[in-house]
Formats: C-alpha cells, structure tokens, sequence
C-alpha cells in the first residue's frame, strides 16, 4: 500500500505514511518480498507500535507490519516450551503460559508490545528479561533467507540485542519452569496491579521513555531535573510517571521527540547522565523541524 498512515498503528497516534506499507500473509509471503526486494530500498518493522515513534516526515522504502493472522499463533511444544509468532502480543505469551503451567513468562504480562520487539530489544519487567526464556528465534535476512538465530547468539544486554539488523523475527522458542497455576495467576495479578499504580496505561503513550542508567532510575533522574509533567505542545511528561511521555491528544511526531530530548538535556545539566532512549524513532523529521540529540545544535 503506497504512501499508506501509520499514525493509527501506534501508540502514541502520530507520525508521517509509509512510502510503502506491507503486511505479509504469512512467513512465505514475507521471504518472498525480501527476495525480491532490492537491497538499495530501505525496510522497517514494527508490530503494535507500542514502543515506537513515527517521526512527521514519514518512513521511506517499505514498512513491514506483520498481522496477528499471520505471525500471531502461540503453540505448545512438549511441557516446557512455547512457540510463538512475532506478532504475538507479550500479555498473550503469558496467558499461553498460565494456561500451560509454566512459570517464568509472568513479566510479560506487563509488557505492551509483541515477540518480535521482545526479541530485539531484551524486553523486560519486574527484574526479568526476553533471554532468560528464550531457546531461540527464527528470523529472515534481506535475501529472503531464513536462519534460527539460538539464544547465545542473539547478543543481549540490557534492553539491546547485537542480532543483526537486517534479521526480521518471524517466531521464537521459549521455554518455562512448571509450576501451579494458581502461583502464576498470582504473579501476573501483582504484576498486573503494579502497572495499574504506577503507569499511565490509559494514555497514548509509548511505554517507558528512556532506560535506566547502571546503577539509577530513569524516572528519579527526570524528577530531579524539574521534568514532571513538563509540556510542549500536544506531547507531556507523565505526572504520574515521568519516564513517559504522553500524546495529550494534538501532539506531533516533533512535539514529542522534542520533549524527549528537552529531559534529555535537563538530566545531563542536573545530574551529568546521558540518558538513552528506549523508544524506538523511525522516519524522517518534518522539514525545518529536525531535533538534535540533546539539543546539541540549539546550544552551539
């Protein structure tokens, strides 16, 4: 689909079309276009766009959103693993694994995004991460050639896998520890209970902003550089938690990457930490609204 919006498929509501959008039918639908396509055409993906950020001037070359349909099963394989599709979302891996009696998914239960964003970023909440689960991935390269990528060769570290770019997850393996139901049930109720305390949920926003820096919290930092509840435009530091940013309903791609790196600047002047982004930005900026890291060229 050519200069299709993308905006009503994330989480924040806003950002620029895609020069092309595509949605696979199935994994052989997938491998076939990246075959075919020729490697000079720039490729994103994404799935419930939970964690991401469309800038305003849109994203060239091909977006790839894989559907529910195609990329969205989530399947038993013995007593301990599950195989699951990259458009499976986090919440459903951990109803997949209540229902099968495996611990050690009850994390994902509170983690708005799908597998694919999982595997590539080390997803994780409430001290767990993707990799202490995770046996291995099936992904595609940009020739249309598929590989399954194991564990040990996914490279992950803190909220980062090393996997290379070019590698579109299609479905990983994962494997649990059986236990009773009723004390995962419990695990995904204080899990659950805690999002609802804690962060603003109900907004159009893109999950925590930025990660935490060893040995501090992201949030604590924001707090102190005077940032709760900050705003510019439509886009506004969550006074309920201020390691979100939220779309208080007329905010662009700019008003909230602008934001973003206004805290950015304010941490670094208050508490000398670079803060990095976990939200991912994709696209290009508006034209004459570009944003620096930092800040950096409004200063020089």
């Amino acid at each position: 689909m050519p200069n299709a919006t993308l905006s009503p498929f994330t989480w924040f509501r806003v950002g620029g079309p895609a020069e092309v959008l595509f949605q696979p039918a199935d994994a052989d639908d997938l491998s076939l276009l990246l075959e075919k396509l020729s490697p000079e055409i720039p490729v994103s993906v994404f799935g419930v766009g939970s964690n991401l950020l469309v800038r305003d001037g849109g994203v060239p070359g091909v977006v790839i959103r894989l559907s529910a349909k195609g990329f969205g099963h989530c399947l038993a394989e013995g007593d301990k693993r599950l195989r699951a599709g990259a458009a499976l979302p986090d919440k459903r891996l951990a109803a997949a694994a209540l229902e099968a009696g495996l611990a050690g998914f009850e994390f994902f239960h509170g983690i708005p995004g799908t597998i694919g964003g999982a595997l590539r970023m080390n997803a994780g909440a409430n001290g767990a991460e993707t990799r202490e689960r995770l046996v291995g991935a099936l992904a595609v390269d940009r020739r249309g050639v598929r590989r399954f990528v194991m564990n040990d060769e996914m490279g992950f570290t803190y909220r980062h896998s090393a996997a290379p770019e070019e590698l579109i997850f299609m479905e990983a393996i994962f494997e649990g520890v059986p236990a009773e139901k009723s004390v995962i049930r419990a695990a995904m109720d204080a899990v659950e209970e805690h999002r609802e305390k804690a962060q603003p949920i109900r907004e159009k926003t893109g999950g925590s902003t930025f990660t935490n820096p060893p040995g501090e919290k992201a949030w604590q930092l924001v707090d102190k550089a005077g940032c709760r509840g900050l705003r510019i435009g439509g886009a506004m530091v969550s006074e309920m938690h201020c390691n979100f940013l939220i779309n208080t309903g007329e905010a662009t791609g700019y008003d909230l990457e602008l934001l973003g790196e206004t805290v950015r600047a304010r941490v670094l002047e208050t508490s000398g930490v670079r803060l990095d982004w976990e939200i991912k930005r994709i696209g290009a900026f508006g034209e004459g609204r570009d944003v620096a890291p930092f800040l950096e060229t409004a200063k020089s």
